[in-house]
């Protein structure tokens, strides 16, 4: 008889748990019961004339009187126990911001067109217009194209994404791999000290020094050329890719570039 009136008792205490709400909201956002009705309903009444006890918290002193020394000082006076500071700063403290906030070491997102291998149009730049071939991603998240340099005299350069269209026309590079050398440090420019200017003739005799490609930069050049021209001739349209890659690209009239397919 035991687990019989066991298995009653959690039975009850299931139906104890539902509670059905005392006020409702009727349509509109309308109170079924008014504040007179609720009153009534949870019988408040009973608890018009009952007082509380008041709990007295004990008085936290704020000031205390200190002594002072001297004849004529008043030999005592009030002090704050808890003195508010004379000054605050104007600027709050800035730390210093953690090393994984350079921008040197953010991740770098590539279009998922933007693969080795595919054929771009430049939009901008001294070469804007000409269609390159893209070698590979760098580190800094530039592309590494080339022309190649002997069918459009597109050098090996680095361009950012933004100022690229990707096409669906590819190359296939197969076993063709970019040198290790060339990354972001190969293309950096080492800027000449400037020696103080010593007189007005300093000023005339200064010239603007212009960029010329060392003789590692031409050797580079002829070989990833050499390689991309046996691609390009292996490419079942070769004779016709070679003559795509060095025409110019350009919009006529009622040509829209968001209407093409690339």
């Amino acid at each position: 008889m035991a687990p019989v009136e066991k298995a009653k008792k959690v039975a009850k205490s299931a139906k104890k748990g539902k509670k059905h709400p005392v006020n409702s909201y009727l349509k509109g956002g309308i109170l079924r019961y008014s504040k007179a009705q609720m009153y009534k309903r949870r019988a408040l009444y009973r608890l018009k004339d009952k007082k509380s006890p008041v709990v007295q918290k004990a008085k936290v002193p704020i000031k205390k009187v200190k002594k002072i020394g001297g004849p004529k000082n008043g030999g005592e006076r009030t002090v704050y126990l808890n003195k508010s500071k004379a000054t605050y700063p104007t600027k709050t403290f800035v730390k210093k911001r953690p090393s994984k906030a350079n921008f040197s070491e953010h991740k770098r997102n590539t279009r998922r067109n933007l693969t080795p291998g595919t054929v771009l149009i430049l939009l901008a730049g001294r070469h804007q217009g000409k269609r390159v071939v893209l070698l590979k991603v760098l580190a800094s998240g530039l592309l590494l194209v080339t022309g190649p340099f002997a069918l459009n005299s597109c050098p090996l350069r680095r361009v950012s994404q933004r100022y690229v269209i990707g096409t669906s026309s590819k190359v296939d590079l197969g076993a063709f791999k970019v040198p290790e050398h060339l990354n972001d440090a190969y293309f950096r420019r080492l800027k000449a000290k400037k020696d103080k200017k010593s007189g007005e003739a300093d000023i005339f005799a200064a010239k603007k020094e212009r960029f010329v490609p060392n003789e590692q930069r031409k050797k580079d050049q002829k070989e990833v050329d050499a390689a991309l021209l046996k691609v390009i001739k292996a490419h079942p349209e070769g004779k016709f890719f070679a003559k795509y890659l060095q025409n110019m690209f350009a919009l006529h009239s009622s040509q829209y570039p968001h209407r093409m397919r690339f």
